[in-house]
């Protein structure tokens, strides 16, 4: 499968993807752990099946010094002990978060009193930001067949500038 449409080769879609990687400047630079950030964005982008988000998200979140035991586990981070309560929470809300038609309800508020617990106003925002920008750019990616594997580290953030 080849990729359907490059979004930096058409200047409506270069302009949209450049606003939109700025946006995640705010939340790259926000206080929420950037841990948490690539382990929130993965597992949507798991959810999602998403293997360009999945190759980004990973490479950047190995760059990073995250452990091969907790990226290999994302996926099963309830059957697992290798995440912090504060992390089951983000991933808890990012999944209820991405699987919206999946649930009449959305974010539990079991879910919901969770983050609270473990984050502060500054980093929900950063969190529900995060879990809405990341299924924009996994459904971005997936319809226009943008494949993973040849990720590098640090390669989106230049071809942005």
């Amino acid at each position: 499968m080849n990729a359907r449409f490059n979004m930096f080769d058409n200047e409506i879609a270069a302009k949209f993807t450049k606003r939109f990687a700025g946006v995640g400047l705010v939340i790259h630079h926000s206080p929420l752990a950037k841990s948490t950030q690539e382990l929130v964005s993965l597992r949507a982008s798991q959810i999602n099946g998403c293997g360009w988000c999945i190759d980004m998200h990973t490479q950047q979140a190995a760059a990073a010094g995250e452990t091969t035991v907790r990226l290999h586990l994302v996926a099963a981070w309830r059957e697992s002990t290798v995440f912090t309560e504060a992390e089951r929470a983000a991933l808890a809300l990012a999944e209820e978060g991405t699987r919206l038609a999946d649930a009449h309800h959305g974010v539990s508020d079991e879910t919901w009193a969770q983050v609270r617990k473990h984050y502060d106003d500054d980093q929900i925002a950063a969190l529900v930001s995060l879990v809405a920008l990341i299924n924009a750019a996994n459904r971005l990616a997936v319809m226009v067949h943008q494949q993973g594997g040849s990720y590098e580290p640090g390669m989106f953030a230049a071809a942005i500038s």
